[in-house]
């Protein structure tokens, strides 16, 4: 009996083991990935500039009060996603800021996101594609810097922003084979209208139920 209760215990400690470390590791993605293109120099030296600014995160509203609002919508939908609340408000921050100083909605993004990587830090496609933004890695040897790690929050969004901004700019604004370059699958519906939908549905702002509310005052 005593040795069954230690096996037990054993197999507790390996199954908790396991569990720590399939959190660390990369995940896998599935993601397409951006198809490499050769930049001429000009544009690889406007997105090397874009990519290498270190002004800190901040949110871009006209309000302190708007800026909360956006903040605690945003954060209620994406507690089961990003259930550490300190994690997930410098989440969406980073979110906010990156988006929009790329030109982007960051409900957009947000929407993207949720198809690439299924909000997962580590994820990893299997071509490769890394992070929440699932930027492929020669990117960095395009326009960036040998020290820079895809994994890490700011420098992906960076990335991740930057480039489907410079895709935007290559379509003239048309954001369906935008999105279509970003995964490496221009032409082809499915993965431009997965992204638009969770943009639409998910994460579209203001809420419906914010929206009532503003209907309700003004009523």
């Amino acid at each position: 009996m005593v040795g069954l209760a230690s096996l037990g215990k054993c197999l507790k400690k390996l199954a908790a083991l396991a569990a720590v470390l399939v959190v660390c590791l990369p995940r896998p993605a599935h993601a397409g990935a951006q198809t490499y293109e050769p930049l001429s120099a000009s544009v690889r030296a406007s997105l090397s500039k874009a990519v290498s600014d270190s002004a800190a995160p901040r949110l871009a509203f006209a309000s302190q009060t708007e800026a909360y609002a956006w903040m605690a919508d945003m954060s209620r939908r994406m507690e089961k996603r990003i259930p550490d609340q300190s994690t997930r408000l410098d989440f969406l921050k980073t979110v906010h800021y990156e988006a929009t100083r790329a030109g982007l909605d960051p409900q957009l993004v947000l929407g993207l996101i949720q198809v690439e990587s299924g909000f997962k830090k580590y994820a990893v496609s299997s071509a490769g594609a890394r992070g929440f933004m699932q930027v492929m890695p020669f990117w960095i040897k395009e326009i960036g810097a040998p020290d820079q790690n895809l994994f890490h929050l700011r420098i992906n969004l960076r990335y991740g922003c930057t480039i489907l901004r410079h895709y935007l700019d290559i379509e003239k604004g048309d954001l369906f084979r935008a999105l279509g370059r970003y995964n490496g699958s221009l032409g082809q519906a499915e993965y431009p209208n997965m992204v638009l939908g969770a943009w639409k549905h998910t994460w579209g702002y203001p809420s419906k139920t914010a929206q009532r509310e503003n209907d309700g005052r003004r009523g």
